[in-house]
């Protein structure tokens, strides 16, 4: 942790879990295999509470290969959290509403979890991090970080 309170945050594990939620859920999709979202729920929600992206330990299985290659930025892994946790919730409602019957809610809620994380993985802007920030500038309980000077909420660090 450095006087601003910014902890390293690797990038890339938050890149690889992205890129698997994704993965799974159009697979999901493709394949109308509900209990694979329900799976992704459940991969996001322990990783929320472990404090680590959920499939991190594909990450892990990967990083001693060298591919792929760590990006250690300053940065609060607090927002990240929240959005995964923030997404596993979604995840959960889309998983409910497969099993349900209510098949174009569940796949929506999955969808919208697709979308989100696309748009961070390729444009590096993290919704649920923005939403976490708005939160603290509230002056939320619970929401204590600020982005780090100089970067627009949401949005990647630079480096």
């Amino acid at each position: 942790m450095n006087a601003n309170g910014l902890e390293n945050v690797d990038h890339t594990a938050l890149k690889t879990n992205q890129a698997l939620i994704i993965t799974l859920n159009v697979i999901a999709f493709i394949l109308d295999i509900p209990w694979l979202a329900l799976i992704v729920a459940t991969v996001m929600t322990i990783g929320t509470f472990r404090k680590t992206p959920g499939f991190g330990f594909i990450y892990r299985a990967l990083k001693p290969t060298g591919w792929p290659r760590p990006d250690v930025l300053m940065d609060n892994p607090e927002p990240h959290r929240f959005a995964q946790g923030f997404g596993a919730v979604v995840m959960w409602a889309g998983s409910a509403a497969l099993y349900t019957g209510l098949s174009i809610l569940g796949w929506g809620l999955v969808w919208l979890v697709v979308a989100l994380a696309a748009l961070n993985l390729f444009a590096g802007f993290c919704v649920g991090c923005a939403v976490y920030y708005w939160l603290n500038r509230l002056n939320l309980p619970g929401f204590s970080k600020s982005p780090p000077a100089g970067t627009f909420p949401g949005m990647r660090p630079r480096a």
